[in-house]
């Protein structure tokens, strides 16, 4: 019996946060040049810096910008449009994101698609004027690339990452190329019905099915779907994920706790 492994990208095989984060305050000076009149590249360093730390929130990459605007409305009040801003801390956004995300959008007259084109577009023109800049924001974890390179399990990428994004870094820092039928990136559908449709595919009949991933709240929404009951889950402990994430992870039967290294070996 062979294995399958359905693979998230960031948090799990690449590390994204510094491309994500330069990326967002390029679209965000973009979206809303008015907010950053007086902003000073030691007021920039610290906006990428609390990035690191609030990204374990972020499940599709527009949110970069929204959490920009909002950290920068955190430390200026006088530029403040949303209700939320003011006493608002970094645990505060751990904590409370997903009741944050709405409001601020409301607030600030922002949709999800717009953005979302928009940090494609700001990538894009990046990858396109500086190739290696791009990618040297970005770093595959330690042992991934050959882990990829000599996998003898079927590996695919389910990710909430634009597909382009994805193949081109695989393709830079790792020197794979998977391809593209096997890349489920943004606009694919919910992570979900991704597994639902590989575990579906003939080819795939008799393989145990493994799907590794970052963010609990991920698996958390796997575990509710009896259809996937198949698969083993597992949160990668080196990804994008806090303390008391693992803890509670570590409480759930379902989903084991990944080590780095456990990973490269599993794939190989």
């Amino acid at each position: 019996m062979g294995d399958l492994y359905a693979l998230d990208f960031d948090g799990v095989l690449c590390d994204s946060c510094g491309e994500s984060s330069l990326s967002a305050v390029k679209a965000a000076k973009v979206r809303w040049p008015g907010l950053f009149d007086g902003v000073d590249s030691k007021l920039e360093d610290w906006i990428v810096d609390q990035m690191f730390k609030v990204r374990p929130v972020v499940e599709t990459g527009y949110e970069n910008l929204l959490l920009v605007r909002l950290l920068l409305e955190m430390r200026i009040p006088s530029i403040r449009e949303s209700s939320v801003a003011e006493g608002l801390t970094v645990e505060g956004i751990l904590e409370n994101w997903s009741k944050l995300k709405p409001v601020i959008m409301e607030e600030w007259d922002e949709k999800r698609e717009p953005l979302i084109d928009l940090f494609g577009k700001v990538r894009d023109d990046w990858l396109e004027d500086d190739l290696a800049t791009w990618i040297g924001a970005n770093r595959l974890y330690p042992g991934v690339a050959d882990a990829l390179k000599f996998a003898s399990s079927k590996v695919y990428i389910v990710t909430t990452k634009q597909s382009r994004f994805a193949d081109a870094l695989l393709r830079e820092l790792a020197g794979v190329t998977i391809p593209s039928e096997r890349i489920y990136g943004l606009g694919t559908g919910p992570k979900v019905e991704v597994l639902k449709q590989l575990q579906k595919l003939p080819e795939h009949q008799g393989l145990r099915l493994h799907f590794v991933e970052d963010r609990l709240a991920t698996l958390k929404n796997v575990i509710t779907e009896p259809e996937l009951d198949g698969w083993n889950l597992y949160l990668g402990k080196w990804g994008y994920n806090t303390q008391k994430e693992r803890e509670e992870a570590a409480g759930i039967s379902r989903i084991q706790l990944l080590e780095l290294s456990d990973f490269s070996n599993k794939l190989k």
